[in-house]
C-alpha cells in the first residue's frame, strides 16, 4: 500500500465517522461495534 492510498483510506475513514456524527448522531458507528463485538465472541467460541 503507497503513502498516497492510506492517507485516502484515512481521510475517508474519518469524514464517514465525522458524517455519521453530524448527521445519525453515531448511531452507525454504535451500530457496527456492537456488530464487531458480537463477531469477536462468535469468533473466540470457534477458537
Amino acid at each position: 500500500m503507497t503513502n498516497p492510498l492510506a492517507v485516502f483510506l484515512a481521510v475517508l475513514i474519518f469524514a464517514g465517522l465525522a458524517a455519521d456524527l453530524i448527521w445519525l448522531d453515531g448511531q452507525a458507528t454504535l451500530l457496527l461495534s456492537r456488530k464487531f463485538f458480537q463477531l469477536i465472541e462468535w469468533l473466540a467460541f470457534w477458537r
